[in-house]
């Protein structure tokens, strides 16, 4: 009877997961007889979650199963509501109710992470966010559907509460989006409203006049030290008490890591995500690992952690698959390790920036960080094609791509 590895998540992590599960067990000349890779999602498909901020977010999705069949691994919809860790086993309920119950000997938690939204009042009735895919589909027909509303400053302003990564991205990428949609000549107005004290405060000092120069040019407006308290059908208002009318809403502000991270493990840090020892395996529990947005993993011997970001959760994806199966088969894991950190802001019209280091020092903007971003977006962070997994499996994942 052949021993079972469950990945649980189609995300990026998971993907590569079991992409890298797939390649040892080539090296190692085994089949799914031997050990039988099981990858659990919702859907069949990986949702390009980074780029979710872009026009036509229908078509920032991937199918998953011709990629999966080419290299041996099973496929089971559902999304997974228990993970027993004592009895070695997870329960699953299938998008028509009907549940099932998967047994495992190596667990590899990939299920990613979600936006957090705190209990501002108006805030599930009246915004949109870019989370997910239905989410970002929603508010693209949304903003579709503002030309046929009377002309007015609220319906030609959009209120992003959250100044960080993808808060800015959305930001810099509406301007356009909302020509197309009222009009060449429409007054719109697309403001920033960020709690902390300064423009991309998560970004650092050295692209901040790089993002003021770009939000200056586009005209996307960014008020600092203030957040939004509360929103409703026309607009929201500030914990200073400034009222911005507004029929647009969009939360960005922060992620918090799947809730199944907790049952994996009790220690967890103040993003939800659990500790993992330095080949991924979940603190306390031999025979779980975990990937991606839900793990807390050490990058490189200078302390630093990685970051919610489809860079990391690939990477350690790769490892996890890798140690998963590993495992199982009495070979050495290895150690995760991700030296090489890069930044690629998006900035819509204005261009990109593009920085290194996790002091991220600039090396490209502009039109020149532009083109990064797509190499990126086009390149870098996609799974192999189908007719190019076998060959993919069989070499070596765990290399840096570029």
């Amino acid at each position: 009877m052949s021993k079972k590895v469950l990945i649980v998540g189609g995300g990026f992590a998971g993907v590569w997961g079991a992409l890298s599960a797939a390649r040892l067990l080539d090296q190692q000349g085994k089949t799914s007889a031997d050990v039988e890779v099981t990858l659990v999602s919702p859907q069949p498909a990986l949702h390009i979650r980074p780029r979710l901020y872009e026009p036509s977010p229908e078509d920032m999705s991937a199918p998953l199963l011709p990629l999966l069949d080419a290299i041996g691994v099973h496929f089971v919809e559902g999304s997974v509501t228990e993970i027993r860790t004592g009895a070695r086993q997870v329960d699953v309920i299938a998008t028509n109710g009907a549940r099932r119950t998967l047994p495992y000997d190596r667990l590899l938690l990939t299920s990613g992470s979600k936006l957090f939204r705190p209990p501002v009042p108006g805030l599930s009735e009246h915004a949109f966010s870019v989370d997910q895919l239905d989410d970002a589909v929603a508010l693209d027909k949304h903003l579709a559907g503002l030309a046929s509303l009377p002309e007015t400053p609220a319906r030609n302003t959009v209120v992003i509460a959250g100044g960080g990564f993808t808060g800015l991205e959305l930001a810099t990428e509406l301007p356009p989006r909302l020509k197309r949609a009222l009009g060449a000549n429409a007054k719109i107005s697309v403001i920033i409203v960020e709690r902390a004290g300064k423009v991309g405060a998560d970004l650092g000092g050295n692209p901040r006049p790089v993002i003021v120069e770009a939000l200056q040019s586009l005209g996307v407006e960014y008020r600092s030290g203030t957040a939004v308290a509360s929103i409703d059908a026309g607009g929201v208002v500030t914990d200073s008490g400034e009222r911005i009318e507004a029929r647009t809403v969009v939360w960005t502000a922060g992620m918090r890591a799947s809730s199944l991270a907790a049952q994996v493990s009790s220690s967890l840090d103040s993003l939800g995500r659990v500790d993992v020892t330095l080949d991924l395996r979940v603190v306390g529990t031999e025979h779980v690992f975990a990937a991606g947005d839900v793990a807390r993993a050490l990058t490189d011997e200078q302390g630093h952690y990685a970051l919610m970001s489809c860079q990391h959760a690939i990477f350690m994806g790769r490892f996890g698959g890798h140690n998963a199966v590993a495992d199982l088969l009495g070979v050495p894991t290895l150690e995760y390790r991700q030296l090489f950190y890069a930044t690629c802001l998006d900035l819509g019209e204005w261009g990109a920036l593009y920085t290194e280091g996790w002091d991220r020092q600039i090396k490209l903007t502009a039109a020149a960080g532009k083109e990064r971003k797509r190499e990126i977006n086009t390149v870098w962070i996609y799974p192999p094609a189908p007719n190019r997994a076998a060959a993919f499996a069989a070499g070596d994942p765990l290399v840096t791509f570029g």
